[in-house]
């Protein structure tokens, strides 16, 4: 599986540390590494195609201080998709009233009809873009229909709903950034960790350090503000687990890269 790594804080902070361990773990997951790193309303996104830990570029770029409120960062073992730059994450687009949303995925989505229309549609090959454009879909369709933009309790709502329903039979590990909120989900049981602090909140597929890190609370979306919570989301109690008709099919996709 792929593994996530997100920042939520209520000041700059510098976390230098935090990402080089975690990209340490990329010999287990070789396909691509992503980063994107908030500064004020604009994201950055760099990504590549290799494993993180032979990136020359990311080797540089770590030894320079990223200083930031908010940032994502991805490592990719491929089970749909290709191993190429445009199925590397983070994944962004903005929505009709020009709020963009970044988004991270561990997981596989084995069966959900409503992401089929966009196959045709996304840059690349993965279950994970599919997700957002999804999501930016539905967040443009709700504020069509009130001739407004959503509130932070309706953007909210609607991805409650949209993760409830997503997550049933699904393995549905997320991190979305909407450039204010910060949303995290997990239904695979421990696979998602946090570090609560002075500074924020930081979350990772696996614990990055010897301090005090917590489970997410599972199977239930939760939206952090400044490295506090806000929102607390719906417990649909669709716990994903492995199973061999799964692994078969992961098995069959992965063979076929």
């Amino acid at each position: 599986m792929c593994e996530i790594f997100g920042v939520c804080c209520n000041k700059e902070t510098f976390i230098n540390d935090y990402l080089k361990t975690f990209f340490s773990h990329s010999n287990n997951h070789p396909h691509g590494w992503g980063l994107a790193v908030s500064d004020d309303n604009n994201i950055s996104i760099e990504k590549e195609p290799m494993q993180a830990s032979k990136s020359e570029y990311l080797k540089e770029r770590l030894s320079l201080p990223i200083v930031t409120k908010s940032a994502l960062a991805h490592i990719r073992y491929a089970t749909i998709g290709n191993i190429d730059y445009k199925n590397c994450h983070p994944y962004s687009k903005r929505d009709n009233s020009s709020r963009r949303w970044t988004l991270i995925h561990n997981g596989t989505i084995f069966d959900y009809p409503p992401l089929n229309g966009f196959l045709k549609h996304q840059k690349g090959d993965t279950d994970s873009e599919r997700i957002l454009l999804y999501i930016i879909e539905q967040i443009n369709k709700k504020q069509s229909e009130l001739k407004r933009t959503l509130n932070s309790w309706e953007r909210f709502s609607l991805l409650d709903n949209i993760v409830s329903d997503m997550s049933r039979g699904n393995k549905l590990n997320l991190l979305i950034y909407d450039g204010k909120y910060m949303y995290a989900h997990t239904n695979y049981a421990d696979s998602l960790y946090y570090l609560q602090n002075e500074n924020g909140i930081i979350f990772s597929t696996l614990p990055l350090s010897n301090e005090d890190w917590q489970k997410l609370t599972f199977t239930t979306l939760m939206s952090y503000k400044d490295g506090k919570t806000v929102f607390k989301g719906t417990n649909h109690k669709n716990e994903y687990t492995d199973n061999e008709e799964s692994m078969k099919l992961l098995y069959q996709i992965f063979s076929c890269l």
